[in-house]
């Protein structure tokens, strides 16, 4: 039986943007197999949806909360959400 999904939407704030925080994002997501999109915002904020098993998307919040070696993640914001059947792979969005 397989667990259920569940999509988590991400709001990262502080230095991340120009960081290769987005590159670095899609690198960890494809790793761990989930599935969603991240993208830059205005006022320097990343938005990340992760959708996967809970224990997987909490592995890739827990990631954002570090980032990538450049970057200094001052808040990580989470609301969590029922799956979107319309997520297939992780992209970076424009």
């Amino acid at each position: 039986m397989s667990m259920p999904q569940v999509r988590a939407v991400t709001l990262i704030k502080g230095r991340v943007q120009g960081v290769w925080f987005r590159a670095s994002t899609k690198k960890e997501a494809d790793r761990l197999g989930l599935d969603g999109y991240v993208r830059n915002l205005p006022l320097r904020k990343v938005e990340a949806v992760f959708q996967g098993q809970r224990e997987v998307v909490e592995q890739a919040l827990a990631w954002c909360r570090l980032g990538p070696p450049r970057a200094e993640v001052r808040e990580v914001e989470v609301s969590w959400h029922d799956p979107d059947p319309g997520l297939q792979g992780f992209e970076v969005r424009y």
